[in-house]
């Protein structure tokens, strides 16, 4: 089960404890009301192609890599590879490196250009079929613990396997970290390197691009599935906060006093008091549009709310984290900070 879905479930489980009580409390007061804080809906517009390092380098291997599980696993191919995660970075990275042509299927998240067509391995939930991954005849498979469940990850060792985990957090330094430790698995530690010098420098200019006067916009993620009922608001360590704060702008839910996802309540809306909701647009489309968003509780009686202030962003590369991350920042703090007309 992937950490978002983990996360929904106990957040449903403590909506109903809770009785619908507020996901935060913080004091409500409002955010900016200066530009941008009332320009109708927008997109995030993010380029869906990886660019590799040149030349491609040629792996040099067995390599022994530590996995993030504590495990000693060694590499002797990387001919054929699986890069899963439920957010696509990995994959992505993998690319970047410029071994893109080893990489043999795919999961759910990774819809960036070069790797659409590739098989499916993974299950909407991020589930991992162990039948699906045999078929391709993987030589080594990267990933991390939000791809699961465990005992298919037993079954693909016992299989002769190499499993690699790399470390699933969802924060701007560890991007650099994991492809430090994806190119040490495969044998390619130089185009590591590379890229990412290339990818800090890509976030730090990034970042440089962002507002830096007035008062910040007060942001608000939300993870919507309106077909299976989960509505929840992203608050410290749930990873779009990293991505907020990175183009100069406050998270509304870590305002609020929240951690990871909690439960989205019409009293806990109103406290957060967002300028602006950001939403992934598969989420957006389950709940009918920005109609039917600003008809959930709590929603119509904050600044985003009446100002239809909605920005959405591909499914597969907001969270991502990986070698897109600066032209997502880039394209993030475009489309919130965009002029409105007068």
């Amino acid at each position: 089960m992937s950490r978002i879905a983990r996360a929904a479930l106990a957040a449903a489980l403590l909506a109903a404890a809770l009785g619908g009580c507020a996901a935060g409390t913080a004091p409500g007061g409002g955010g900016a009301a200066g530009p941008g804080a009332a320009c109708g809906p927008s997109t995030v517009e993010v380029t869906g192609e990886i660019a590799p390092v040149r030349p491609s380098p040629a792996p040099r291997l067995p390599v022994a890599v530590r996995s993030a599980d504590g495990r000693s696993v060694t590499v002797r191919s990387a001919d054929r590879i699986l890069a899963l995660n439920m957010y696509g970075s990995l994959a992505e990275i993998v690319f970047g490196l410029g071994l893109g042509e080893r990489v043999v299927g795919r999961d759910t998240s990774t819809t960036f250009t070069a790797a659409r067509a590739l098989p499916l391995v993974t299950s909407s939930g991020h589930d991992l079929s162990a039948e699906a991954v045999l078929r391709l005849d993987p030589t080594v498979i990267i990933t991390d613990a939000g791809i699961g469940p465990p005992e298919v990850l037993d079954q693909l060792r016992a299989a002769g396997i190499p499993v690699v985990l790399i470390g699933d957090e969802q924060t701007l330094p560890a991007v650099g970290e994991h492809i430090t430790a994806v190119a040490a698995a495969l044998g390619v530690p130089a185009a590591g390197r590379a890229l990412r010098a290339r990818v800090t420098a890509d976030i730090t200019a990034a970042r440089a691009s962002a507002p830096a006067t007035g008062k910040p916009l007060r942001i608000a993620f939300l993870y919507l599935r309106g077909t299976a009922g989960v509505y929840l608001i992203g608050g410290r360590g749930a990873g779009s906060d990293a991505l907020i704060e990175a183009i100069g702008a406050t998270d509304a839910g870590t305002a609020a006093g929240l951690s990871g996802f909690r439960p989205l309540t019409s009293e806990g809306m109103i406290n957060a008091a967002p300028d602006v909701i950001l939403v992934l647009s598969g989420g957006l489309k389950s709940v009918g549009g920005v109609r039917g968003l600003v008809a959930l509780p709590g929603i119509a009686q904050t600044p985003a709310g009446r100002g239809r202030r909605v920005v959405s962003a591909d499914d597969g590369s907001l969270l991502t984290f990986g070698a897109r991350t600066g032209a997502i920042i880039k394209a993030l703090a475009a489309a919130v900070h965009r002029p409105c007309a007068s």
